[in-house]
């Protein structure tokens, strides 16, 4: 065992007097590859033999000096100069042999071998070919710090460490969406369950035609009438501000334009109600229903409406719905007069009704789901903006004050307006510099405005790629998920390697399951799977 504990020879090793080894010194450079079927040179003597070592890593022998594993900087290997044990050994390496004073590790050679060139020229490199994290792994392995890498490996090592770190959240994120989809954290909806009587098999058919455009044909002939009542009430809302009609309305008359224009709307916010309705009774959890954020845009979209309706009607106007409320001196009511301005501005939101396409657009709740996840990236994409428009502003106004021929900038407020059109690319051309100072501004401001917009834009869509392959996949894995409840195997999903365009509005198109696989809808909630 005299062999295992690493005694030295008489001569040498720090009981000696000897000045201990460099890192970088002889010792190391005593370091000699063996080949394959070569042995190590047997010294004579046993304390010669005593000196040496054979360290095999994974095929690859190496023979160096017992002293040269003082104060090591492989931790592992200064370890096991320490051992006096078999135990002791064991822990360190992987196999032993006490007859050719050789030990064996099971890690990888390139990279000991690495780490060996590391122990001669004092510097630790980065092989191009390795993988970063493999390498950091055999550097815990033998026991070196992370910072011993060169500047320029170290900062590559650092940000495939991030690229890991985001991977291993996203997947994290999509293995907790799988188990919620699995276990229950989005529950099937009451109609999914197997139909007992005629009244719920009614229920579970509607339920599914309003929850999933892809569960059959009614599913996909309700989601097609609902688009096309979201687009006819875009068509009512530009009709209602031309001229004419927003005329009538000051004068609070109603002609038969604007009383088709107000049964128009009114079908439509009909048709929208009972879908809100229908939605809402399928829903298990009604507060978790009003809380996602289509169902609130619905809300938002339908109540002007009513609101607009009841003022109308206790004020006395000579039409309901029409107007955004009681007209002044109509019903004498002066609160009735103030809160015809709050409707008129209420009766806008009906615009919010195109947001309704995202129930039925897996680009559109993609879209929505970027625009949640780059929130930094938007942050950081306005305070760029911002600190550009405060930097150009005061420079163009002191140059076309000074020297402009037109005073088109009258002061450091009015612009910032021109700033942000020029760093955008826009140029309406309603402010324009005409000084040669004030062109070099402009100059500036453009070339830096394009740089600044496409310093996040990577970032972004690297985003909307990543949310549209999760969104799909969670819709996919939903849909398998109705099928087994239904009592049938889930068919073979679409290539994801197809075109985008059935994606885009699965409500219209795409493989739908038979009409009794109907139970199979999203799960309750109300907001299915357009809640991002």
């Amino acid at each position: 065992m005299a062999l295992l504990s690493g005694k030295e020879g008489p001569g040498s090793g720090p009981r000696t007097g000897r000045p201990a080894a460099a890192r970088k010194g002889s010792f190391y450079r005593q370091a000699r590859l063996l080949r394959p079927g070569e042995a190590p040179a047997r010294p004579r003597r046993r304390e010669d033999r005593a000196r040496h070592v054979v360290i095999n890593v994974g095929g690859v022998r190496y023979s160096l000096p017992w002293a040269s594993l003082d104060r090591c900087p492989l931790g592992r290997l200064e370890r096991l100069r320490a051992c006096h044990s078999h135990d002791d050994i064991m822990r360190v390496c992987d196999d032993y042999d006490v007859g050719g004073n050789e030990f064996f590790f099971d890690r990888n050679p390139c990279a000991f071998r690495t780490l060996m060139s590391f122990l001669a020229a004092g510097k630790l490199r980065l092989l191009r070919e390795a993988c970063a994290l493999a390498f950091r792994d055999e550097l815990d392995y033998w026991g070196v710090e992370e910072e011993r890498l060169e500047r320029c490996c170290l900062h590559r090592l650092r940000r495939r460490q991030q690229e890991e770190e985001e991977e291993e959240r996203e997947e994290e994120e999509q293995e907790a969406a799988a188990v919620g989809d699995a276990e229950g954290a989005q529950p099937l909806p009451p109609w999914a369950a197997p139909a007992r009587g005629r009244l719920q098999r009614c229920l579970r058919r509607l339920g599914a035609a309003v929850e999933d455009p892809r569960s059959g044909l009614p599913g996909q002939l309700f989601a097609c009438v609902s688009v096309s009542f979201v687009a006819v009430t875009a068509v009512g809302l530009c009709m209602s501000t031309l001229p004419d009609v927003r005329a009538e309305e000051e004068r609070g008359e109603c002609s038969q334009k604007c009383h088709n224009i107000f049964v128009l709307e009114t079908v439509c916010v009909a048709w929208f109600s009972l879908e809100f309705l229908l939605r809402s009774l399928q829903a298990e959890s009604k507060c978790a229903f009003l809380r996602t954020p289509l169902n609130l845009i619905d809300i938002l979209a339908l109540l002007p409406f009513y609101v607009s309706l009841l003022v109308d009607l206790a004020s006395g106007g000579p039409q309901p719905g029409r107007g955004g409320g009681p007209q002044p001196g109509g019903g004498g009511n002066k609160y009735l007069e103030r809160v015809g301005l709050v409707l008129r501005f209420l009766r806008a939101l009906r615009i919010l009704y195109v947001m309704r396409l995202a129930r039925h657009s897996l680009g559109l709740q993609t879209l929505g789901l970027t625009v949640r996840r780059c929130a930094r990236e938007f942050g950081l994409l306005l305070l760029f903006l911002c600190v550009a428009m405060a930097l150009f502003s005061p420079l163009v106004f002191l140059a076309e004050s000074e020297l402009g021929a037109r005073q088109d900038f009258t002061s450091v407020p009015s612009s910032y307006w021109w700033a942000v059109i020029s760093m955008t690319t826009v140029g309406y051309g309603d402010m324009v510099p005409r000084s040669l100072p004030g062109q070099v501004v402009a100059l500036s401001s453009i070339l830096s405005g394009i740089l600044l917009m496409a310093f996040p834009v990577t970032s972004i869509f690297h985003t909307f790629s990543r949310s549209y392959t999760e969104l799909r996949d969670r819709q996919r894995r939903r849909r398998r998920r109705w099928w087994r409840a239904g009592g049938r195997d889930p068919p073979a999903l679409e290539d994801s390697t197809r075109s985008h365009t059935d994606d885009s509005f699965p409500g219209l198109d795409g493989p739908f399951p038979p009409a009794e696989a109907a139970s199979e809808g999203p799960g309750a909630g109300g907001g299915g799977a357009a809640d991002p």
